[in-house]
This record gives C-alpha cells, structure tokens and sequence, in this order.
C-alpha cells in the first residue's frame, strides 16, 4: 500500500473511532444530564488538549472548554478561539467526554475513569502529527505521565521542563487558579513564554 493511501486509511479510521465515541452511551446511567460527549480530534491536529471533564456550560453548547476556563486557557496559550477551536490544528480529547455531575460540596465530579480507559488508547494514538500535548490537571497528568509526575500538580507543573517535548503539564484554568498563579510567579514569568512560543512555532 502507498504511504497515501495508508494516511488516508488511517485518517478514515480516526474519524470513524471519533464518531464512535460521539455516540457512546457507556456511562449514561451515571450521568445526571445524560450523555454528550465532547470532544474534537482530526488527523492533521499538531496539538491535543487533555482536560479533565465537561462542566455544566459545556455540555449545554456541546463546545469543549466553551466557558471561563477556557478562556483563562486560551489566554495562556496565546490562541484566539478561531484558532483553538481550528480541530486541524488543535485536538481536544478531555479525560471524561461528558458533564460528571456534582460532588457533596457543590463542585465536579471526577471524570469517569471508564471513559479514558476505553477511549484514549483508540483515539490518542491515532494523532500522527500531534507533536505536544497539554496536560491539564491532575487528572490528564496522573493518565498520561504516571509514576514520572510529582505529588501535586504544583510539583508537576513545576517540573514542566522535564516532559518536554511532547508533554506540557499545566493546573486547571479555573477562577481558583489566580490565587496559585500570584503564588507562583514562575508560570507566567517562565512556562507560559514558552508554551506560548511553542505552539506559534508548531501551528502558525
């Protein structure tokens, strides 16, 4: 087989998987709002996002990190939202597909582990061209970088320098991160410069 053929063999293949996991039903009785998975993968992409789960705004729109998180994320990384929401440049495959529901304390829920059990290792390993991912929270990092993370995200984070190139390990963008950041003047003096840098470099 020509190596233009087996890319679009295998393009077809992700999309295929994609379609699939769109219309997973697998956690649906343990979903208080019901199943809507969101994600977005295409064969082109050059980088993933790897989040945690879906908030309430999210599964609403059905439009992943499409709430202030997302956009404390796209400051950090410099993208507009054409761009990051652009899926032949960006991936965005979260831990859970769907909205988790909430804690005792009126927070999210963890993602359903069963989700990226299933999911990840058919959908990951099919983004040839992603060359970083971005590992938001505990979450992505304890999946993706296992015994190699520190104890905290704080560690983790810290230690940025040590995943690169392919892996780029950053806390959860919500409201509550501003107080961490302030904490840490590292982040926005050191890790987002070049996270920013690198992903001008890989898609523009």
């Amino acid at each position: 087989m020509s190596p233009g053929r087996r890319k679009v063999g295998r393009t077809r293949a992700l999309a295929r998987t994609v379609r699939e996991a769109r219309a997973c039903t697998l956690c649906a009785q343990r979903l208080p709002l019901g199943p809507r998975p969101g994600l977005r993968a295409k064969a082109a992409a050059r980088i993933l996002i790897v989040g945690q789960a879906p908030g309430t705004r999210v599964h609403e729109t059905g439009i992943p990190w499409n709430d202030a998180s997302g956009d404390r994320l796209r400051a950090w990384t410099g993208l507009t939202r054409e761009t990051f929401y652009d899926d032949e440049l960006i991936a965005i495959v979260p831990m859970g597909f769907c909205y988790p529901g909430q804690n005792e304390k009126g927070g999210d829920r963890p993602p359903i582990p069963e989700c990226a059990a299933l999911w990840h290792p058919r959908i990951v390993p099919r983004l040839l061209e992603v060359r970083l991912t971005l590992l938001v929270g505990t979450y992505a990092q304890r999946f993706y970088l296992g015994s190699e993370r520190g104890k905290t995200v704080a560690e983790t984070v810290g230690r940025w320098r040590d995943f690169l190139p392919s892996y780029l390990p950053l806390p959860h963008p919500s409201w509550r991160t501003q107080a961490w950041e302030r904490r840490r003047p590292w982040f926005a003096r050191d890790l987002l410069p070049e996270l920013k840098k690198r992903i001008r470099d890989l898609i523009y």
